[in-house]
């Protein structure tokens, strides 16, 4: 089969063995993969896959089942997306069959595969480990972003005000259109304003460093801040009296090295909780851009230009969509 490979900084479209499958797991004919951050990452090696995960790129995939035990719960010709640590981006791939949802009704492959990732992210982060609760208000930092876009609808849609930090009023625009309230633009000193829509219970960070400062600042007492991303480096300096003055919880995490079980659980609570706000028209995949498989490259340096509201998909089988 062919599959997306990070090679000297760049991605390349290669033959590659067909993975095995085990029981327990499924076979996917991939129709399209979305890309993410930790994608570009692995691609530049700064990120590499976890221990005994393969190399080939690729966080999430759609497609049609290929192959399943006859007690995984699908059948040959089922229309998926999955979840993955790596792999998503192939021809084919072999997922545990926990870590595997239904389409959502409504929703292309192409659209399907640009969901599994960032809803599971947004979820995770924001309504079982932050616990946000009705009405409690919320910033997304990277608003615009594939996870700050599905948070946005998430927030929009379980009753929680929620204000955003991006890099264009552009981008800021396009948070609005999503349901975000209002939010500040990082140049120039314009995150300061954020303190205008403040104090907020919850912040969900990917950027680390830069806003440690800013955000113990804005949050209110018994505040929750999530960290899941370093994109404003590692080190930053944090009041210890403030932290521990306002019972602030600062949180890191990572979905990628969660364990399996962990994972099938909590797609089992996405696919009951959210999914059907799909079919309802409550929430929508942001596909900002298509790629062919073969133009993968450019899709990476379009996804690193940090202009790109919403999600990338690479077209894998065209037929299939």
């Amino acid at each position: 089969m062919k599959a997306l490979q990070g090679i000297e900084g760049r991605v390349e479209w290669v033959e590659r063995p067909a993975p095995e499958r085990r029981k327990g797991e499924v076979r996917i004919r991939v129709a399209a993969a979305g890309i993410n951050r930790a994608d570009y990452l692995q691609r530049s090696g700064h990120y590499p896959p976890p221990p005994g995960v393969t190399d080939i790129i690729g966080l999430e995939c759609a497609g049609v089942i290929s192959e399943a035990d006859v007690d995984s719960g699908f059948d040959v010709g089922d229309r998926v997306c999955a979840l993955l640590a790596g792999g998503g981006i192939a021809e084919e791939a072999v997922v545990d069959a926990r870590h595997v949802m239904r389409v959502p009704e409504g929703l292309s492959l192409v659209e399907a595969a640009a969901i599994p990732e960032v809803y599971a992210t947004a979820w995770l982060n924001l309504f079982r480990l932050a616990r946000l609760q009705p009405g409690e208000k919320v910033l997304l930092h990277a608003g615009a972003s594939g996870v700050g876009s599905a948070a946005i609808q998430l927030c929009k849609a379980f009753g929680n005000p929620c204000w955003v930090s991006v890099g264009s009023a552009e981008r800021l625009a396009y948070c609005e259109s999503l349901g975000a309230q209002g939010g500040a633009l990082r140049h120039d000193g314009g995150l300061q304003s954020l303190r205008d829509f403040g104090p907020f219970d919850v912040i969900l960070d990917p950027v680390g460093a830069n806003y440690a400062e800013l955000n113990l600042q804005l949050l209110a007492p018994d505040g929750r801040w999530v960290l899941i991303g370093l994109m404003g480096g590692r080190e930053g300096k944090i009041d210890m009296a403030r932290l521990l003055r306002q019972r602030i919880q600062l949180t890191g995490s990572v979905l990628r090295t969660r364990d399996a079980d962990f994972k099938a659980e909590l797609l089992a609570d996405l696919e009951r909780q959210v999914w059907p706000l799909f079919g309802r028209g409550e929430l929508k995949p942001q596909l900002e851009r298509t790629f062919p498989v073969q133009d993968a490259e450019e899709a990476f340096v379009t996804l690193g230009s940090n202009t790109v509201a919403g999600k990338i998909a690479l077209v894998i089988d065209p037929s299939l969509t």
